[in-house]
Protein backbone atom coordinates (compact mmCIF):
# COMPACT_ATOMS: atom_id res chain seq x y z
CA UNK A 1 0.00 0.00 0.00
CA UNK A 2 1.69 3.36 -0.85
CA UNK A 3 2.42 5.82 1.58
CA UNK A 4 1.31 9.37 1.56
CA UNK A 5 4.32 12.10 2.14
CA UNK A 6 1.56 14.10 3.46
CA UNK A 7 0.73 11.40 6.24
CA UNK A 8 4.02 11.10 6.82
CA UNK A 9 4.47 14.14 7.69
CA UNK A 10 1.19 14.40 9.99
CA UNK A 11 3.21 11.63 11.92
CA UNK A 12 6.55 12.85 12.23
CA UNK A 13 5.06 16.46 13.34
CA UNK A 14 2.79 14.52 16.17
CA UNK A 15 5.97 12.85 17.53
CA UNK A 16 7.49 16.17 17.73
CA UNK A 17 4.23 17.37 19.65
CA UNK A 18 4.30 14.20 21.97
CA UNK A 19 8.17 15.24 22.43
CA UNK A 20 6.73 19.38 23.91
CA UNK A 21 4.01 18.25 25.41
CA UNK A 22 6.72 15.78 27.37
CA UNK A 23 8.86 18.21 28.62
CA UNK A 24 6.41 20.81 29.29
CA UNK A 25 5.57 20.39 32.92
CA UNK A 26 9.26 19.35 33.27
CA UNK A 27 10.30 23.24 32.44
CA UNK A 28 7.58 24.47 34.42
CA UNK A 29 9.00 22.95 37.55
CA UNK A 30 12.72 23.58 36.39
CA UNK A 31 11.58 27.91 37.10
CA UNK A 32 12.62 29.56 40.48
CA UNK A 33 11.27 28.40 43.38
CA UNK A 34 10.31 32.22 44.15
CA UNK A 35 8.79 32.59 40.85
CA UNK A 36 4.79 32.27 41.64
CA UNK A 37 2.27 30.21 39.09
CA UNK A 38 0.61 33.10 38.05
CA UNK A 39 3.67 35.70 37.28
CA UNK A 40 4.98 32.27 35.79
CA UNK A 41 1.66 31.69 33.62
CA UNK A 42 2.07 35.33 32.56
CA UNK A 43 5.11 35.57 31.45
CA UNK A 44 5.22 32.81 29.31
CA UNK A 45 1.88 33.61 28.20
CA UNK A 46 4.11 36.77 26.63
CA UNK A 47 6.84 34.71 25.42
CA UNK A 48 4.32 32.80 23.28
CA UNK A 49 3.20 36.43 21.64
CA UNK A 50 6.49 37.02 20.99
CA UNK A 51 7.20 34.46 19.31
CA UNK A 52 4.02 34.25 17.01
CA UNK A 53 4.08 37.72 16.38
CA UNK A 54 6.76 36.99 13.90
CA UNK A 55 5.05 34.15 12.22
CA UNK A 56 2.02 35.48 11.82
CA UNK A 57 3.43 38.82 10.46
CA UNK A 58 5.24 36.85 7.46
CA UNK A 59 2.62 34.91 6.56
CA UNK A 60 0.14 37.78 5.84
CA UNK A 61 3.52 39.51 4.39
CA UNK A 62 3.41 36.33 1.69
CA UNK A 63 -0.08 37.28 0.97
CA UNK A 64 -1.90 34.74 3.10
CA UNK A 65 -5.10 36.15 4.35
CA UNK A 66 -6.97 33.84 5.96
CA UNK A 67 -9.69 34.86 8.12
CA UNK A 68 -8.96 38.17 7.27
CA UNK A 69 -9.95 37.39 3.40
CA UNK A 70 -13.29 35.91 4.55
CA UNK A 71 -15.90 37.68 3.81
CA UNK A 72 -18.30 37.31 6.54
CA UNK A 73 -21.20 39.52 7.75
CA UNK A 74 -20.98 42.16 10.21
CA UNK A 75 -23.07 39.54 13.04
CA UNK A 76 -20.44 36.75 11.76
CA UNK A 77 -17.10 39.16 12.56
CA UNK A 78 -19.21 40.17 15.87
CA UNK A 79 -19.58 36.09 16.83
CA UNK A 80 -15.88 35.27 15.33
CA UNK A 81 -14.45 38.05 17.79
CA UNK A 82 -16.73 36.67 20.62
CA UNK A 83 -15.78 33.44 20.43
CA UNK A 84 -12.17 34.77 19.77
CA UNK A 85 -12.28 36.70 23.66
CA UNK A 86 -13.78 33.93 25.69
CA UNK A 87 -12.26 31.11 24.28
CA UNK A 88 -8.84 32.89 25.27
CA UNK A 89 -9.93 33.67 28.37
CA UNK A 90 -10.51 29.97 28.89
CA UNK A 91 -7.18 29.55 27.46
CA UNK A 92 -5.49 32.03 29.54
CA UNK A 93 -6.64 30.14 32.73
CA UNK A 94 -6.04 27.18 31.60
CA UNK A 95 -2.37 28.25 31.43
CA UNK A 96 -2.52 29.27 34.95
CA UNK A 97 -4.15 25.61 36.53
CA UNK A 98 -1.71 24.05 34.45
CA UNK A 99 1.34 25.61 35.92
CA UNK A 100 -0.03 25.52 39.57
CA UNK A 101 -1.29 21.92 39.03
CA UNK A 102 1.98 20.83 37.44
CA UNK A 103 3.63 22.72 40.71
CA UNK A 104 1.44 21.65 43.65
CA UNK A 105 0.58 18.08 42.29
CA UNK A 106 3.65 16.90 40.87
CA UNK A 107 4.68 17.08 36.70
CA UNK A 108 3.78 13.26 36.34
CA UNK A 109 0.36 13.54 38.25
CA UNK A 110 -0.41 16.51 36.74
CA UNK A 111 0.66 15.15 33.38
CA UNK A 112 -1.70 12.33 33.37
CA UNK A 113 -4.43 14.69 34.70
CA UNK A 114 -4.31 16.45 31.57
CA UNK A 115 -5.10 13.02 29.66
CA UNK A 116 -8.74 13.32 30.78
CA UNK A 117 -9.56 15.37 28.23
CA UNK A 118 -11.72 12.84 26.78
CA UNK A 119 -13.89 12.30 29.27
CA UNK A 120 -14.67 16.28 29.34
CA UNK A 121 -15.24 15.95 25.46
CA UNK A 122 -17.56 12.86 25.76
CA UNK A 123 -19.13 15.22 28.65
CA UNK A 124 -20.11 18.03 26.37
CA UNK A 125 -20.75 15.93 23.34
CA UNK A 126 -23.11 14.41 25.07
CA UNK A 127 -24.96 17.25 26.84
CA UNK A 128 -25.10 19.72 24.03
CA UNK A 129 -24.23 17.69 20.50
CA UNK A 130 -26.54 14.89 21.82
CA UNK A 131 -24.32 12.58 20.87
CA UNK A 132 -24.77 8.97 22.22
CA UNK A 133 -22.30 6.75 23.16
CA UNK A 134 -22.04 3.19 22.78
CA UNK A 135 -21.99 0.34 26.09
CA UNK A 136 -18.30 -0.12 25.15
CA UNK A 137 -17.10 4.02 25.04
CA UNK A 138 -19.08 4.20 28.37
CA UNK A 139 -17.20 1.15 29.58
CA UNK A 140 -13.81 2.78 29.05
CA UNK A 141 -15.08 5.71 30.50
CA UNK A 142 -15.86 4.47 33.56
CA UNK A 143 -12.33 2.56 33.61
CA UNK A 144 -10.70 6.11 32.73
CA UNK A 145 -12.79 7.43 35.95
CA UNK A 146 -11.52 4.88 37.90
CA UNK A 147 -7.97 5.39 37.27
CA UNK A 148 -7.63 8.90 37.49
CA UNK A 149 -9.56 8.74 40.59
CA UNK A 150 -7.25 6.05 41.58
CA UNK A 151 -4.36 7.95 40.97
CA UNK A 152 -5.65 11.41 42.68
CA UNK A 153 -6.01 9.36 45.84
CA UNK A 154 -2.30 8.40 45.77
CA UNK A 155 -3.13 4.57 44.97
CA UNK A 156 -5.20 4.50 47.95
CA UNK A 157 -8.94 4.67 46.41
CA UNK A 158 -9.53 6.46 49.66
CA UNK A 159 -11.96 9.67 49.44
CA UNK A 160 -9.76 11.04 52.23
CA UNK A 161 -6.49 10.61 50.41
CA UNK A 162 -7.59 13.02 46.58
CA UNK A 163 -5.39 15.64 46.65
CA UNK A 164 -7.14 19.10 45.70
CA UNK A 165 -4.13 19.81 43.70
CA UNK A 166 -4.68 16.80 41.51
CA UNK A 167 -8.55 18.49 41.13
CA UNK A 168 -7.21 21.79 39.97
CA UNK A 169 -5.17 19.98 37.33
CA UNK A 170 -8.22 18.19 36.06
CA UNK A 171 -9.63 21.79 35.08
CA UNK A 172 -7.13 22.09 32.62
CA UNK A 173 -8.47 19.39 30.47
CA UNK A 174 -11.89 21.04 31.46
CA UNK A 175 -11.33 24.46 30.17
CA UNK A 176 -9.40 23.15 26.84
CA UNK A 177 -12.46 21.06 26.34
CA UNK A 178 -14.85 23.49 26.65
CA UNK A 179 -12.77 26.14 24.26
CA UNK A 180 -12.40 23.65 21.72
CA UNK A 181 -15.89 22.32 21.25
CA UNK A 182 -16.89 25.99 20.86
CA UNK A 183 -14.01 26.86 18.41
CA UNK A 184 -15.06 23.64 16.55
CA UNK A 185 -18.70 24.81 16.61
CA UNK A 186 -18.15 28.63 15.75
CA UNK A 187 -14.76 28.93 13.38
CA UNK A 188 -14.20 25.87 11.95
CA UNK A 189 -16.15 27.19 8.82
CA UNK A 190 -13.85 29.79 8.31
CA UNK A 191 -10.38 29.99 6.28
CA UNK A 192 -8.30 30.86 9.80
CA UNK A 193 -4.54 29.28 9.37
CA UNK A 194 -3.28 27.68 12.19
CA UNK A 195 -0.48 30.52 12.76
CA UNK A 196 -3.60 33.09 13.28
CA UNK A 197 -4.96 30.48 15.34
CA UNK A 198 -1.59 30.39 17.72
CA UNK A 199 -1.41 34.19 17.56
CA UNK A 200 -4.94 35.13 18.54
CA UNK A 201 -5.06 32.54 21.46
CA UNK A 202 -1.93 33.89 22.64
CA UNK A 203 -2.17 37.19 22.60
CA UNK A 204 -5.90 36.74 24.24
CA UNK A 205 -4.94 34.48 26.58
CA UNK A 206 -1.56 37.12 27.89
CA UNK A 207 -4.22 39.98 27.69
CA UNK A 208 -6.76 38.36 30.21
CA UNK A 209 -3.72 36.81 32.57
CA UNK A 210 -2.47 40.86 32.61
CA UNK A 211 -5.61 42.16 33.43
CA UNK A 212 -6.11 39.01 36.37
CA UNK A 213 -2.95 40.57 37.85
CA UNK A 214 -3.74 44.08 37.47
CA UNK A 215 -7.38 44.10 38.70
CA UNK A 216 -6.99 41.05 41.37
CA UNK A 217 -2.97 41.34 42.14
CA UNK A 218 -2.15 44.42 41.32
CA UNK A 219 0.70 43.99 44.34
CA UNK A 220 2.45 41.07 41.94
CA UNK A 221 2.66 43.51 39.05
CA UNK A 222 6.69 43.48 39.66
CA UNK A 223 7.08 39.95 40.49
CA UNK A 224 4.93 39.48 37.02
CA UNK A 225 7.62 41.90 35.31
CA UNK A 226 10.95 40.53 36.40
CA UNK A 227 9.15 37.03 35.89
CA UNK A 228 9.52 37.88 31.93
CA UNK A 229 13.18 38.10 31.96
CA UNK A 230 13.57 34.90 33.50
CA UNK A 231 15.11 32.05 31.19
CA UNK A 232 12.92 29.46 32.07
CA UNK A 233 9.72 32.14 31.23
CA UNK A 234 11.02 32.21 27.53
CA UNK A 235 11.54 28.41 27.41
CA UNK A 236 8.16 27.78 28.57
CA UNK A 237 6.89 30.23 26.10
CA UNK A 238 8.93 28.77 23.02
CA UNK A 239 8.22 25.27 23.74
CA UNK A 240 4.74 25.94 24.51
CA UNK A 241 3.85 28.13 21.15
CA UNK A 242 6.12 25.61 19.17
CA UNK A 243 3.49 22.93 20.89
CA UNK A 244 0.42 24.83 19.64
CA UNK A 245 1.69 25.47 15.81
CA UNK A 246 3.16 21.93 15.27
CA UNK A 247 -0.06 20.49 16.41
CA UNK A 248 -1.92 22.80 14.24
CA UNK A 249 -0.28 21.57 11.38
CA UNK A 250 -0.52 17.97 12.34
CA UNK A 251 -3.78 17.89 12.03
CA UNK A 252 -3.61 19.53 8.26
CA UNK A 253 -1.98 16.22 6.81
CA UNK A 254 -3.54 13.56 9.05
CA UNK A 255 -7.33 12.79 10.98
CA UNK A 256 -7.31 14.08 14.84
CA UNK A 257 -7.98 10.70 16.29
CA UNK A 258 -4.66 9.67 14.83
CA UNK A 259 -2.74 12.55 15.77
CA UNK A 260 -4.21 12.36 19.18
CA UNK A 261 -3.64 8.59 19.21
CA UNK A 262 0.13 9.32 18.50
CA UNK A 263 0.55 12.31 21.32
CA UNK A 264 -1.37 10.16 24.03
CA UNK A 265 1.97 8.25 25.61
CA UNK A 266 3.41 12.33 26.40
CA UNK A 267 2.82 11.47 30.64
CA UNK A 268 5.30 8.44 30.30
CA UNK A 269 7.37 11.18 28.53
CA UNK A 270 7.36 13.52 31.46
CA UNK A 271 7.22 10.62 34.06
CA UNK A 272 10.85 9.31 32.50
CA UNK A 273 12.52 13.15 32.69
CA UNK A 274 10.84 13.59 35.88
CA UNK A 275 13.37 11.20 37.81
CA UNK A 276 16.93 13.07 36.51
CA UNK A 277 15.38 16.47 36.21
CA UNK A 278 13.22 17.35 38.88
CA UNK A 279 14.26 14.43 41.58
CA UNK A 280 11.01 13.05 41.80
CA UNK A 281 10.54 9.55 42.64
CA UNK A 282 8.03 7.23 40.50
CA UNK A 283 5.37 4.92 42.47
CA UNK A 284 4.12 2.34 41.12
CA UNK A 285 0.37 3.35 41.00
CA UNK A 286 0.99 6.06 38.98
CA UNK A 287 2.84 3.61 36.20
CA UNK A 288 -0.27 1.55 36.74
CA UNK A 289 -2.62 4.45 36.45
CA UNK A 290 -0.91 6.07 33.56
CA UNK A 291 -1.02 2.55 31.47
CA UNK A 292 -4.87 2.33 31.95
CA UNK A 293 -5.33 5.99 31.04
CA UNK A 294 -3.78 5.26 27.99
CA UNK A 295 -4.84 1.40 26.56
CA UNK A 296 -8.58 3.59 27.81
CA UNK A 297 -7.73 6.69 25.93
CA UNK A 298 -6.78 4.12 22.58
CA UNK A 299 -10.00 2.44 23.36
CA UNK A 300 -11.62 4.83 22.73
CA UNK A 301 -10.10 6.00 19.95
CA UNK A 302 -10.72 2.87 18.03
CA UNK A 303 -14.62 2.52 18.95
CA UNK A 304 -15.13 6.43 18.11
CA UNK A 305 -13.45 5.23 14.70
CA UNK A 306 -15.37 2.00 14.23
CA UNK A 307 -18.91 3.80 15.04
CA UNK A 308 -17.80 6.78 11.96
CA UNK A 309 -17.23 3.56 9.97
CA UNK A 310 -20.17 1.44 10.95
CA UNK A 311 -22.30 5.27 10.08
CA UNK A 312 -20.68 6.32 6.87
CA UNK A 313 -21.77 1.98 5.73
CA UNK A 314 -25.08 2.96 7.01
CA UNK A 315 -25.37 6.14 4.74
CA UNK A 316 -24.16 4.53 1.79
CA UNK A 317 -26.80 1.64 2.03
Amino acid sequence: MAFSPSAGKGIALSFLSLTLLGVMPIIANLRPTALDALSFALALSVWQVVFALPVFAMEYGRGVRGIFGAELTVRARRRVGLVALFTGALFGLSTYLYVLGVEQAGATNAAIAIQAYPLFAILWESLFLKRRKTPVELALTAILLAALYYLGTGGTFRMSGLSPWFLVSLGVPFLWSIAHVIIKEELSHTPVTPAQVTFFRVSISAAFLAAVVILIFPAGLSAAGAAIWQPMSALMGLVYFLELIVWFYAVRHIDVSLASSITTPWPALTMVLAVPFLGDAIASYQVLALAVVVACIYGLTLASLRKAHLSENAMER
